[in-house]
């Protein structure tokens, strides 16, 4: 339903678009660049059944706000980095391979974590399976040695401080709320 983004900075669109000529072949290139640190899921917003006028989609969001707080409360800023290139040949769900910006950052991991222990972890892809990237390209057929031509290659690391979240709501493709470190 609702997913907790790293908004990632000005740099790594324009990265993406550098990158662009060398995804020649994949089914899907990205043009909107997500980091995802947690995904929820209807049992994460739902509550006790409260009548209320409001739309289920705002019920929803000011209940994952409020139950954001606690697991929120003990993150100060940190830092992220994107460093290189990577590859999921079999990704655990969608079409694949999938190539991505690799992310490294302690911060963003332990909050990862800090999440799956108050929501639960979304098998396959969180808790001890999460990798923070940022999706590229993926699916299709591309031509012997573009993947390992992307992964091998070198990028300028983009390095940012999060000092804010945004929950994202996938049925309006929108920022729905943001939350501050």
């Amino acid at each position: 339903m609702f997913s907790l983004n790293v908004p990632v900075p000005p740099a790594i669109p324009r990265l993406a678009r550098d990158l662009h000529p060398k995804l020649t072949g994949f089914d899907r290139v990205r043009d909107r660049h997500t980091l995802v640190c947690k995904r929820f899921g209807v049992n994460d917003v739902s509550g006790d059944g409260d009548e209320t006028d409001a739309p289920p989609r705002t019920v929803a969001l000011d209940r994952l706000r409020e139950r954001l707080r606690r697991p929120l409360a003990r993150t100060s800023p940190f830092g992220v980095a994107a460093t290189g290139i990577g590859v999921f040949d079999s990704p655990a769900a969608g079409s694949g391979p999938v190539v991505y910006l690799a992310i490294e950052s302690d911060g963003l991991v332990r909050l990862h974590r800090r999440l799956c222990a108050a929501f639960g972890a979304v098998e396959g892809i969180e808790g001890d399976d999460y990798v923070p990237h940022v999706t590229l390209a993926r699916g299709g057929n591309p031509e012997a040695g573009v993947v390992a031509d992307l992964v091998a290659g070198e990028v300028d690391p983009v390095r940012w401080r999060v000092h804010a979240l945004d929950v994202w709501d996938p049925a309006a493709r929108e920022v729905a709320a943001t939350v501050e470190v």
